[in-house]
């Protein structure tokens, strides 16, 4: 059994965003885990990059083809990426964090469009979109409200323009229909609101609300590892 993280949208090195709940993880579970990388946000080649949605659900596949077991936690955008990767006799278990379950045909853009205070996004005119409006301090206010200043700079230099096809590709697939899921919904979070993680919470085997901010694997690691805890002894 391992652990595999598909991070959100408009940033890069996921490792890096899991590391502080994947270092307690191996410490209290002795899993091992691994993130995705994403083309779409140039995290391999550029071609890849422009297939956007499609790239990295083949990307999200790949790793699973090289495991026995996995439980797949998908952050915000991640969600979107296990839809489309559909299903996969490698996954025991999706966790979901303030993320999405979306319907087939949705695209991520449309999930958005439904927010009464989306991050604001601009179209960089080469097949790119990116947030704008943002600096280090307002990012960090906005999305990693709840930790440290030092976390929230090294956050904002991860912070990259992201292929737009990620964004109005809509699925082709559900892979989180028929899986046995979790959804963690942060009660605190400024950029995904409460009441969209609820709906999507609700499609979900079972959910659970934390007191955090966005980014829960950063900011509370703890509160992330005993939800797997949990999941390991249903397992």
């Amino acid at each position: 059994m391992q652990v595999v993280f598909v991070h959100g949208a408009l940033v890069r090195d996921g490792q890096w965003w899991w590391e502080p709940t994947a270092r307690l993880l191996r410490e209290r579970t002795g899993l091992e885990s691994r993130s995705v990388a994403l083309p779409s946000c140039g995290e391999t080649t550029p071609g890849e990059a422009k297939g956007g949605l499609t790239a990295d659900a083949t990307a999200l596949r790949r790793v699973l083809d090289a495991a026995d077991s996995a439980i797949v936690v998908g952050h915000s955008y991640g969600g979107t990426v296990i839809a489309e990767a559909g299903s996969h006799p490698a996954v025991a278990h999706l966790l979901f964090v303030s993320s999405y379950l979306p319907d087939v045909g949705l695209s991520q853009g449309a999930i958005m469009s439904t927010e009464t205070d989306p991050v604001a996004i601009a179209d960089r005119g080469d097949g790119t979109i990116g947030v704008s409006g943002y600096d280090a301090a307002s990012f960090g206010e906005r999305f990693l409200q709840d930790a440290d200043e030092i976390t929230r700079r090294d956050a904002w230099g991860r912070v990259t323009d992201q292929a737009v096809g990620a964004f109005t590709t809509p699925t082709t697939a559900a892979g989180w229909q028929g899986v046995d899921s979790t959804y963690i919904i942060c009660a605190d979070d400024r950029s995904t609101s409460v009441g969209l993680q609820r709906r999507h919470a609700r499609r979900a085997g079972r959910s659970v609300e934390v007191p955090t901010g966005h980014h829960p694997f950063i900011s509370r690691p703890d509160l992330v590892v005993e939800q797997v805890e949990a999941l390991l002894r249903r397992l």
